[in-house]
């Protein structure tokens, strides 16, 4: 038996967040080119795999420099740091959608 298809998380009209489990996730930036995206996204899977190793290991220092890996692949990803739109809205980057201009979109699309 296959196991059920996760169903992909509801995006913002704008199409600036995700919206999991109640709460807003800066999408990647959309003007990144798909090799750019594709060489970052690797660098993020291969960082996070590394903060595994190092906490199975006890690693501190590796830990470290992994979760710094992490952030800096993110932030290239536009998900974290400044946001990636220019026209001056808030970024409201895991803010509770409830408690955002998204309510009212929110509450009709579920």
């Amino acid at each position: 038996m296959d196991p059920k298809p996760k169903a992909t998380p509801p995006t913002t009209p704008d199409g600036r967040y995700l919206v999991v489990k109640g709460r807003l996730w800066r999408r990647s930036n959309p003007a990144l080119g798909t090799t750019q995206r594709a060489l970052l996204v690797e660098a993020l899977m291969h960082a996070r795999r590394d903060v595994g190793r190092a906490l199975r290991s006890g690693d501190r220092e590796a830990e470290r420099e992994a979760r710094a890996r992490v952030h800096r692949a993110k932030v290239a990803l536009g998900e974290r740091g400044p946001p990636w739109w220019m026209d001056g809205a808030p970024d409201f980057n895991r803010h509770l959608v409830r408690n955002t201009p998204y309510a009212a979109w929110f509450e009709g699309s579920r």
